[in-house]
């Protein structure tokens, strides 16, 4: 027979139980402490036979006033001689003194149906009218229940200690079950299942006392109507009691498996947490077919309660540990995260970055990696990294097929390439390459993507019994967004880098020319990156008759506005200067050409010394030259003190009439004269203090002359010790003209 029953209020939610409601705590606790069965027996003689006896006795002993009533009382219960207690009789009907025994331990009957009973006795001489002991009168009561309920209660509070202090989920169940087994008044088989997280199939949690066989039989049944005791029970979420087993729907599926294990009845209550979602079933086995009585009942719920409280506890600590854990892997994401990018940008060069790509990689998430990106519709392999350079080696040797349409596979790479997604596997690639010599297991392949165009993959090899999981295809994916954005600022940095040093190259000497009685030597450094094409510029060219034209500018402003009028005023000098008589026309006319200059190529200033070198029948140099609002030159003499050349003369482009005037100057043999831009003087230390024109004189100051590139050489280092790490904001040129010494004439 099955019986459902209701289901109790959670006490930690509910309002106080009115005692009068059945079911309810107190009900719980009387049915386990129970109702105490008085027993009253009258005795005569020696003998100690029944005269006569309340129901209760004789139900203790197991007999009928029809067979107990008259017969001595040792051999109505043989047992109890073999305990003493015929002996204690004895005593106390030979002294007459009245003998009181608490909690004595009684066995009532024998064999298989034998019970442990606990009695309060009191044992009276029963005297007649001469005083003389003619009988006995028992008194007892009962209390094996209460005797149970304090061995449970002393159980169930450790139970709550362990689960107080945290302790094992399954030796708090463990312990459970075996105490309820132990102590309780019959055999009883106790079985706790666990709940999955949906619900929908109950686990093995604990049954010390089934067979194996059993518990691996039933771990995974599915919870629903009709599945057995528990399975119903989970459904329901309500106690099912099945009295017997052999006659029971509900165990149709698992008859056969019960009969192995020699279980009869169960009787099953699901564990419910405080919200009513389930979290197992406690069930209670029996080796014969039984109805449960309300101690039965009530222990059930008692212990289903702690069960609850320690599964619950038990799932608090477990997703706590669970969130730590993976806030922990989080923290340690981000810190590599965080650690990658910084090394993916610390450089601006393309294939190195990709290479830290490779060696990030292969330190974090597989031994193996390897990068490959297209160039001119090719794959090239850029960047590998291994264990060991032998394996470096082998799979920098692989250089993947690129497949051009859906119809060429071409392997993990080219497919990839084409769909731009995400390719893992449990398996050897199945193109053709290195695999067995690397011992490769499994792959990842990754797009690199820049702004939704895909120029290349990064793909991961496993070595092992290792895989990659959720966990690490996303953090590869994530590192390749980011290695890519960081190759890609390298690629155009680098181009960009390119692109200027190549149209400064054009603006400036290709090389220093040799000039007939003249050493010439020449500075340029960009400021900032030299992303940008700067303002400052120089140009020699040949006049003829051995005659040469030499120039140092700045353009105000940078990049492709400067550029242009930089090529502006060196093409209009080199085109006019063989044509017009002097260094004044000359300027003049490059004056008109920046006055003339559409608006789109600028309109800023520019600052010029612009002049013509002719050998000198000494072995000198006749200078002459115009200043146009640049630096003032210096004249490094006999006496090796720079001197400043003073020479008049207003900005270029501004007026169509500057003021300008030609000074003559002329250089002895190893006399210099030094021309240079702003960027140099205007160069500032740490403090935010300029170099000046004053420790410019100061560094060229020596007591012996010095040459042409050793001028450009001192100046140059004096700066760099001033500025110290300071980066430069402004371009710096410098070109000094050697009058040829002596000897080398």
């Amino acid at each position: 027979m099955t019986y459902v029953m209701d289901q109790q209020p959670d006490p930690a939610t509910s309002p106080p139980a009115d005692r009068s409601v059945p079911g309810g705590p107190d009900d719980d606790l009387r049915a386990l402490f129970g109702e105490f069965t008085v027993v009253f027996a009258s005795l005569a003689g020696p003998a100690h036979m029944v005269e006569a006896a309340n129901p209760a006795f004789l139900a203790a002993i197991g007999g009928e006033a029809t067979t107990c009533i008259g017969v001595p009382l040792g051999q109505v219960a043989p047992e109890l001689a073999d305990q003493g207690f015929i002996a204690l009789l004895d005593r106390v009907y030979r002294t007459g003194e009245r003998h009181v025994d608490r909690a004595a331990r009684v066995m009532l009957g024998t064999g298989p149906e034998a019970r442990e009973a606990y009695f309060d006795f009191t044992f009276e001489p029963r005297p007649d009218a001469g005083g003389n002991i003619v009988g006995l009168r028992v008194i007892g009561v009962e209390i094996t229940q209460l005797i149970h309920a304090q061995r449970l209660t002393a159980e169930h509070r450790v139970l709550l200690e362990q689960i107080a202090l945290q302790a094992p989920l399954q030796q708090i169940l463990e312990g459970m079950a075996r105490a309820i087994e132990e102590l309780a008044p019959e055999e009883v088989i106790v079985s706790v299942l666990l709940a999955d997280a949906d619900g929908r199939h109950l686990r093995h949690g604990a049954a010390p006392s089934l067979p194996d066989f059993y518990n691996e039989a039933i771990d995974g049944i599915a919870t629903g109507e009709g599945i057995g005791s528990c399975g119903t029970a989970a459904h329901r979420r309500a106690p099912v009691i099945v009295t017997d087993i052999a006659t029971d729907p509900f165990w149709d599926d698992f008859r056969d498996l019960a009969d192995r294990a020699r279980l009869a009845a169960c009787w099953s209550t699901p564990i419910l947490a405080r919200d009513g979602s389930l979290l197992g079933t406690f069930a209670m086995y029996h080796r014969a077919a039984r109805t449960p009585q309300g101690a039965d009942l009530a222990l059930a719920r008692v212990f289903t309660e702690t069960a609850a409280l320690a599964i619950e506890r038990h799932q608090a600590h477990e997703a706590r540990r669970a969130a730590e854990t993976n806030e922990k892997a989080v923290r340690h994401d981000l810190a590599f995260l965080l650690e990658a990018s910084t090394s993916l940008h610390a450089g601006l060069d393309y294939a190195a970055t990709l290479q830290r790509l490779a060696d990030l990689c292969a330190a974090k998430l597989a031994p193996l990696c390897a990068v490959d990106v297209v160039e001119s519709g090719r794959v090239r392999r850029i960047a590998t990294a291994a264990p060991t350079e032998e394996e470096r080696r082998l799979l920098a040797s692989h250089i993947p097929v690129h497949g051009t349409d859906a119809d060429t596979d071409g392997g993990a790479v080219a497919r990839v390439l084409r769909t731009r997604l995400s390719e893992v596997a449990r398996r050897t690639p199945a193109e053709p390459g290195p695999w067995d010599g690397l011992t490769v297991t499994g792959y990842l392949c990754v797009p690199l993507l820049d702004r939704g165009q895909i120029f290349g993959t990064l793909t991961l090899f496993t070595t092992g019994e290792g895989t990659f999981d959720g966990h690490t295809v996303a953090l590869a994916e994530e590192l390749a967004r980011r290695a890519a954005s960081a190759a890609q600022n390298a690629r155009q940095y680098t181009q960009r880098v390119t692109l200027a040093r190549d149209l400064q190259a054009g603006l400036l000497l290709p090389e220093v020319p040799a000039l007939p009685g003249a050493r010439l030597a020449t500075y340029y450094h960009p400021a900032g990156e030299g992303l940008e094409v700067g303002g400052d510029f120089y140009d020699v060219f040949p006049l003829g008759d051995d005659r040469w034209a030499f120039m140092l500018g700045d353009v105000c402003g940078r990049g492709a506005t400067a550029a242009t009028t930089t090529a502006l005023v060196r093409h209009t000098a080199r085109a006019v200067a063989p044509l017009l008589p002097g260094p004044e026309v000359v300027v003049q006319a490059i004056n008109k050409a920046l006055l003339d200059r559409p608006h789109s190529h600028g309109t800023g200033f520019v600052t010029l010394v612009y002049g013509h070198l002719t050998p000198h029948s000494d072995g000198g140099l006749h200078l002459t030259f115009v200043r146009a609002g640049h630096t003032l030159p210096l004249h490094l003499g006999a006496t090796h003190t720079p001197r400043p050349v003073d020479c008049d003369g207003s900005l270029l482009g501004v007026v169509s009439s500057p003021r300008l005037r030609a000074r003559r100057l002329h250089l002895r043999p190893a006399e210099s004269f030094v021309l240079y831009t702003d960027g140099l003087t205007e160069s500032r230390n740490l403090h935010g203090e300029q170099f000046g024109e004053r420790r410019l004189l100061s560094a060229l100051t020596t007591e012996r002359g010095i040459g042409h590139q050793e001028v450009v050489t001192t100046l140059t280092q004096a700066v760099r010790a001033f500025t110290g790490s300071t980066e430069i904001d402004d371009d710096q040129a410098v070109l000094v003209l050697t009058a040829a010494p002596a000897a080398d004439r």
